[in-house]
C-alpha cells in the first residue's frame, strides 16, 4: 500500500511533502544533491474542526503555500541564485503577488466582460470565468518561454514521474531514475489541476451569490475564494479516489491538459534529484 504523497518543484530541486514530513533536494552548482527533511504536523490535527470537508482545503493551501515559500527561498540559496530572503521580503513579495494575482484573475475579467456584456447572472459569469481560463492559459504559455521557468517545469515533471513510478509500482524501494523516468508527467492530484477546478468552481458559486457593482463584485470573488478554495479541493480529492469512472475522466480532463504546459520531460539527472527528495519518506 502506497503512502499519500505530493510535492512541487522549486528552483534546481523537488520538494516532497507526506502527512508528517517535508524534504527538499537541490542540486548545487557543484553538481551535488543537497537533501534536507523537517518533521511537519499540520494545525488541523490539532484543531479537529479545521480538519473537516471544505475547512480543510483552505489548511492546506495556507500550509502549502507557507511551504513553498520557504522551500522556495531554500532552493534558491543552494542553488546559488541569492542570499536569504528576510522575512520583510517575504512579506512584500507575498503581498504584491497576490495584488496581481487579483488583478490579473478577478478585476481584469470582470472589467473585460462588463464591456462584451450587460446583463448579469449565468451568462456573465460564464463569460467571466472563460476569460480568466483565458488569461491564465496566455499567463501560462508567456512564462513557458523563459529558460529558468522551463527547468522548473521540467522538475515538476520529475516529480510527477516519481510518484506515478511509485504509485505504479507499490514499492519505494523500486523507484530508480532509469524507471521513474520512463513515466508520464501527468498527475491528477496536480496543483495545476486544482487551480483549473478553482476556475470552474468559481463560475458555479459567482452565479448563485450575485451582487450588484463592480467594486461589489470584486469584493465578492475575493471575499468567496476559501469557499471555492475549499469545494475546489474536495473534488480534486475525490476525483483521485474515482479517476478510473468515465465522468471523472471528462471533469478532470482540462486540467490534466494544462499539465501539458507547466511539466516538462525531465532529464534522469532532474529524476535523480527528485527521487533523493522522495527516499526521505521512507
Amino acid at each position: 500500500m502506497t503512502i499519500p504523497i505530493g510535492g512541487q518543484a522549486v528552483i534546481e530541486g523537488v520538494m516532497f511533502k507526506s502527512q508528517h514530513k517535508i524534504s527538499t533536494a537541490v542540486r548545487d552548482p557543484n553538481g551535488k544533491i543537497i537533501v534536507v527533511s523537517e518533521r511537519f504536523k499540520s494545525i488541523s490535527e490539532k484543531y479537529k474542526i479545521l480538519g473537516l470537508p471544505l475547512i480543510r482545503g483552505v489548511v492546506n493551501l495556507v500550509e502549502m503555500l507557507q511551504v513553498g515559500f520557504k522551500t522556495l527561498n531554500y532552493s534558491a540559496q543552494v542553488a546559488g541564485d541569492e542570499g536569504e530572503i528576510s522575512k520583510k521580503e517575504t512579506f512584500f513579495t507575498t503581498a504584491f503577488a497576490i495584488l496581481v494575482t487579483i488583478g490579473l484573475f478577478v478585476v481584469l475579467p470582470l472589467f473585460l466582460t462588463k464591456k462584451l456584456i450587460t446583463s448579469q447572472g449565468l451568462l456573465f459569469n460564464f463569460i467571466d470565468g472563460l476569460i480568466r481560463i483565458g488569461i491564465f492559459t496566455v499567463y501560462l504559455l508567456i512564462i513557458n518561454f523563459m529558460p529558468d521557468i522551463r527547468r522548473v517545469f521540467q522538475y515538476h515533471g520529475a516529480e510527477h514521474a516519481t510518484i506515478n513510478c511509485y504509485e505504479d509500482l507499490k514499492d519505494w524501494e523500486l523507484v530508480t531514475p532509469k524507471k521513474a523516468v520512463k513515466y508520464t508527467t501527468i498527475h491528477p492530484r496536480c496543483g495545476t489541476s486544482f487551480l483549473f477546478l478553482v476556475m470552474i468552481v468559481s463560475i458555479i458559486v459567482f452565479s448563485i451569490v450575485q451582487t450588484e457593482g463592480f467594486i461589489a463584485k470584486v469584493l465578492s470573488r475575493v471575499l468567496l475564494l476559501p469557499l471555492i478554495a475549499g469545494i475546489s479541493y474536495e473534488v480534486l480529492k475525490f476525483s483521485a479516489k474515482h479517476e478510473k469512472n468515465i465522468l471523472i475522466k471528462i471533469l478532470i480532463s482540462p486540467g490534466l491538459l494544462f499539465q501539458k504546459i507547466t511539466t516538462k520531460k525531465p532529464t534522469i539527472k532532474q529524476v535523480e534529484v527528485a527521487i533523493a527528495a522522495f527516499r526521505k519518506h521512507f
